[in-house]
C-alpha cells in the first residue's frame, strides 16, 4: 500500500510540475500582446513586467545553483520571463 501511495504522489507531483511549467511559459509569452501594444502607441506600465523579470531571474539562478542538480523545469519555465519581462518594460518607454 505504501508503494502505491508513493507512486500516486510521484504521479501527482510530476503532473503538477509539468502543468506549472506550461502555465509559467504561457504567462510569460502573454507579454507578447503587451509588447505589441507598446509599439502601437498604447504603452503598458513597465512596473509589473520589470519585477516579473527580476522574479524570473531569481528563479533561474535558484534552479541553476541548486546543490544536488540543476532544476531544469524551473530554469526552462522562467528563462522566457527574463526576456519578455525586460522587453515589455523597455518597450513601454517607446512611443
Amino acid at each position: 500500500m505504501d508503494n502505491q501511495k508513493l507512486t500516486t504522489k510521484q504521479t501527482v507531483r510530476k503532473f503538477t510540475g509539468n502543468f506549472a511549467t506550461i502555465a509559467c511559459l504561457v504567462m510569460y509569452f502573454s507579454y507578447i500582446e503587451q509588447i505589441i501594444a507598446n509599439f502601437t502607441g498604447q504603452p503598458v506600465s513597465p512596473v509589473q513586467p520589470f519585477f516579473a523579470s527580476i522574479n524570473a531571474l531569481l528563479w533561474v539562478i535558484y534552479g541553476w545553483v541548486k546543490p544536488d542538480k540543476k532544476d531544469w523545469p524551473v530554469i526552462i519555465a522562467n528563462f522566457p520571463g527574463i526576456i519578455f519581462g525586460l522587453v515589455t518594460a523597455i518597450t513601454s518607454f517607446v512611443h
